[in-house]
């Protein structure tokens, strides 16, 4: 018979024995046991980086070209569109087509267009129109690849493990934030911009080639003849309005990410409330705080990825991200401000997590590809409505105010929305 330290103590619901000590802890790695998951991750932590160095070099070309600003601005709306667009439709495609297919041909055009950055850099061309052309391409094949890639999770693990393998993509995506922009800082000044550009595609090619060992993803169903027009689209928000769960778990992202993201307002903080730290390491500190409790988060998931309670795990998640945002905003301490802001980035993944979740288990195989479609649209455009919300707030009102309003705004918004709507509270596993 099993005695107090048997599986009567350490047994779970489903009869595995949960971890113990440290491991309780530390990162649920169980997805990556499983080998087609552990190629799309191992695709995802490639791209993570890769995409990362591309991020970094095409503004720093852009403005040696024009010693503009504004132009780089100009750049990042140009690829805002293309992206809006192609992931709306890409979300109907992955629904209509083998997703390993799509991944494939996405990730060669990613890998086409990173090497066309790099022949226009050696080549010396110096036209900001035929970056900005590249760029909008470069989202728009990105569009269309994120939306089959998180729809492909649910294929390749169980529900039970949805939660961490949320959580390892996420880990590695922002990791990817923290070491992509440095390395390229790093080896900017060494091999020049040209070789920047030809080291993502060459590093795609790695993506490439995890991507063509998975298995085949078609529908489910392959009697039902599909489409991916504007029809099909439209299906997939009538889908979410039918679902109060989904619905609030978009929502949920919009309040947190529009009214309490304060990045807009990081170079205004570090040049008047932190300047005596030092204008150019308070800024990068500023950014960086927010990936780097992001990471932290990750690495430490074991804490949260086996929750049940999935709809108050967002609700409280968003709650903390706005109470970190605003005693940020209060401080007058840099080192204060960064603690805080690293626990937002904690609780952002907490959301990420549970938010990616429920869109996986309650969205069926011939929705998921439109409803990552979408989750796709309110992440990229959500921090980019708040830049705007935050610059005109932080201009009026001074930085500090916007930082800790637009947090306080978070709790409450989330609060109302959590009490008036219980059908994210309600929502387990």
């Amino acid at each position: 018979m099993p005695g107090p330290s048997g599986p009567s103590r350490t047994a779970g619901p489903s009869g595995r024995r949960r971890p113990r000590g440290l491991r309780r802890w530390a990162m649920d790695t169980r997805p990556l046991r499983r080998p087609a998951y552990r190629r799309l991750w191992v695709s995802t932590a490639v791209t993570a980086v890769g995409s990362q160095l591309t991020a970094v070099a095409v503004p720093q070309q852009i403005y040696g070209i024009t010693g503009s600003s504004a132009w780089v601005g100009a750049a990042s709306l140009a690829g805002l569109l293309p992206l809006i667009v192609f992931a709306l439709w890409g979300g109907a495609i992955a629904d209509a087509m083998d997703r390993r297919r799509l991944l494939l041909i996405t990730n060669t055009g990613i890998a086409v267009t990173s090497v066309l950055f790099w022949a226009q850099a050696a080549t010396g061309l110096d036209s900001v129109a035929v970056l900005m052309v590249l760029l909008a391409v470069q989202q728009a094949f990105w569009g269309l690849n994120a939306p089959a890639r998180s729809a492909s999770i649910a294929r390749l693990v169980p529900e039970e493990e949805l939660p961490a393998a949320n959580a390892l993509g996420s880990t590695v995506m922002q990791t990817g934030q923290i070491a992509g922009p440095l390395l390229a800082g790093a080896l900017i000044p060494v091999v020049g911009l040209a070789e920047l550009y030809l080291i993502d595609a060459l590093a795609l090619c790695v993506t490439v080639w995890a991507v063509h060992r998975l298995p085949a993803l078609p529908p489910l169903d392959a009697t039902v003849a599909r489409r991916a027009g504007l029809r099909e689209i439209l299906d997939g928000f009538r889908y979410i309005s039918g679902h109060a769960v989904l619905l609030l778990s978009f929502v949920a992202d919009i309040v947190a990410m529009v009214l309490g993201m304060p990045r807009a307002l990081f170079p205004q903080l570090a040049a008047e409330t932190y300047a005596s730290y030092g204008e150019g390491f308070a800024l990068g500190l500023l950014f960086a705080a927010i990936p780097i409790g992001a990471v932290a988060g990750g690495l430490f998931s074991g804490t949260f990825s086996r929750a049940r309670r999935h709809g108050w795990m967002v609700i409280g998640s968003v709650v903390v991200w706005g109470v970190a945002v605003t005693g940020a905003g209060l401080s007058d301490s840099l080192w204060i401000a960064v603690a805080f802001l690293a626990v937002a980035g904690i609780a952002d993944m907490v959301s990420m997590v549970f938010r990616g979740a429920i869109l996986l288990s309650v969205a069926t195989d011939e929705m998921r590809g439109r409803m990552q479609g979408v989750f796709t649209v309110v992440v990229a455009g959500g921090p980019r409505l708040a830049d705007v919300l935050h610059g005109t707030a932080g201009s009026a009102f001074g930085p500090r105010t916007a930082v800790a309003g637009g947090g306080l705004l978070v709790v409450v918004v989330m609060l109302a929305l959590a009490a008036a709507m219980p059908a994210l509270r309600r929502y387990r596993v």
